[in-house]
């Protein structure tokens, strides 16, 4: 942003607070740049520069007074048992985990494939009926399923994603291996399209012990949201999927991308219709990340959890208030925020109205001695672990109801567990909003073949996903540059619908730091 040039006797205050400097990288070239956030108009923006694509700005946070007051939950981070790459080139280019990463992983995520059954607008993986993917082997999962046990001895939760998950030839093979190595929770990012048309997949699913938990893509309730960011109505599809989940006794959490201008009305509507179905203990709201293949977007207008939040607070004020939603403080506070609600029909009671959370995770002010107790039962709530339906989180809400019990409206329900709903609304960072203050404390790692366990927005922004996807299929992949209004007359498309530039430079040389530098 170009400031106001005084003349020589008028000295002129900036129209924005710097609140600190960092490091981020350039979203065309990948290079490392030095980058600062600022605050304008109660919002907070990361601006940067590359010294051949020039600046770049984009919104972080559209609630600067929400995104300071959550840095009050920021708790030390956990030690990994195992790292598995070595300090080099310095953050995001030693990924990962690397003995610099400051948290373990609360969550890993292996994508078996490439190929999908859809060929979605909006698809952070670039996947879709393209031939030149990969698929993953029963060996290749069994040694990242490996190196995520190395890493943590006990994992808590493990996702299958993709592409789509459930088209590959052993996904049931996959779950098995992950229940096998005693991994507490093991879960399905799908489209749901099996699940609305395979009634033995379900069944199969049904049939394990622990059974795995669902993630179900489901970006809203109407057939103009479906259609902008997948391509198609889908509709009739998720809600079959959703019923047969619940005669199998499978647990859901669909997960709702929400996009400016397409679904932020319907967030409300979303909540209702998850409350009111039996299969469905959970929300994960996602602001669109611009990473991969999406719509065209403005940086500095997109979609942030403060939005979600206040939307969410707008559209059901008789359940939420935007103070029920509390920054998780596993990851960079202001990256994810979680409530439970105590559900009984159209009784809607958010836990926080039972306990006061901030109380007991507040590491920075200390207002009041906590529970040991109650503060390590909200620990595993508010995680980037945390599922309703798991024995962990139903274990903790029962805690946490026991020690609310003297407060009247808890004693509605006999288990909190049993009636409880969560909402998530976390914001993964782009190539745009990537800062590396935040991303050293990333929980949520992509586990690769190879052992390593890469934060996922590095994944998903510097280069680790086309550099694994060439590994993997043997072909070329270009750098993938995010499809934002500044850089429309500079992109071409990829083969796989997603944009790039025509030329890439080599590093731009560096200086001591890691500055000018990008993945090799």
């Amino acid at each position: 942003m170009t400031q106001p040039q005084p003349d020589s006797t008028t000295k002129l205050d900036r129209d924005e607070v710097f609140v600190e400097f960092t490091k981020s990288i350039c979203p065309v070239c990948k290079v490392v740049v030095d980058a600062e956030v600022n605050v304008r108009n109660n919002r907070v923006y990361l601006r940067k520069r590359c010294k051949e694509h020039g600046p770049f700005e984009a919104l972080v946070y559209s609630d600067a007074q929400m995104w300071f007051d959550s840095q009050r939950f920021n708790k030390p981070g956990t030690i990994p048992l195992k790292t598995h790459t070595e300090v080099d080139r310095g953050c995001p280019l030693d990924c990962g985990f690397c003995p610099d990463h400051k948290q373990h992983a609360c969550l890993g995520i292996i994508e078996v494939n490439t190929g999908c059954n859809l060929d979605c607008p909006l698809c952070f993986a670039d996947s879709g009926h393209q031939p030149d993917g990969f698929s993953l082997s029963r060996e290749q999962v069994a040694a990242g399923l490996d190196a995520f046990v190395e890493a943590e001895g006990n994992p808590e939760v493990v996702m299958f994603s993709g592409g789509e998950p459930t088209i590959h030839p052993l996904i049931l093979d996959f779950i098995a291996m992950a229940i096998d190595r005693n991994i507490e929770l093991v879960t399905l990012n799908t489209n749901g399209i099996r699940l609305a048309r395979d009634q033995r997949f379900v069944d199969a699913l049904a049939a394990f012990n622990p059974r795995p938990r669902i993630y179900l893509q489901f970006d809203g309730l109407e057939a103009r949201t479906s259609i902008a960011l997948r391509g198609k109505d889908l509709r009739a599809l998720k809600l079959q999927a959703l019923d047969r989940c619940a005669r199998a006794g499978i647990v859901v959490v669909v997960a709702a991308a929400v996009e400016r201008g397409i679904n932020e009305h319907e967030v409300g509507d979303i909540v209702r219709f998850g409350i009111e179905h039996p299969a469905v203990k959970g929300i994960a709201f996602q602001p669109v990340t611009h990473s991969g293949r999406h719509p065209e977007f403005d940086p500095c207008g997109r979609v942030t959890n403060a939005d979600v939040i206040h939307a969410l607070a707008d559209q059901l004020p008789q359940w939420f208030r935007a103070s029920d939603f509390v920054p998780v403080p596993c990851c960079f506070p202001a990256c994810r925020s979680i409530t439970y609600a105590i559900t009984d029909g159209e009784t809607v009671i958010p836990v926080t109205r039972l306990l006061d959370v901030e109380d007991h995770m507040d590491y920075v002010a200390n207002r009041v001695m906590p529970d040991p107790s109650i503060r390590a039962a909200l620990e595993k709530l508010w995680s980037a672990s945390a599922f309703t339906g798991s024995p962990t989180t139903d274990a903790n809400l029962d805690a946490l109801g026991c020690s609310a019990c003297g407060i009247e409206p808890a004693r509605l329900f006999e288990s909190l567990s049993d009636k409880a709903f969560m909402i998530v609304i976390q914001d993964f960072q782009d190539p745009y909003t990537l800062n590396v203050r935040q991303l050293m404390k990333c929980c949520v790692a992509e586990i690769v073949p190879d052992g390593r366990l890469i934060p996922f927005c590095a994944y998903n922004s510097v280069g680790y996903r086309e550099q694994v996807r060439e590994q993997l299929s043997g072909v070329n992949v270009s750098t993938v540059v995010p499809n934002s209004h500044p850089l429309q007359p500079t992109l071409i498309p990829t083969r796989f619908g997603s944009k790039t530039v025509a030329e890439q430079s080599s590093d731009t040389g560096s200086d001591s730091t890691n500055v000018g530098q990008r993945l090799r």
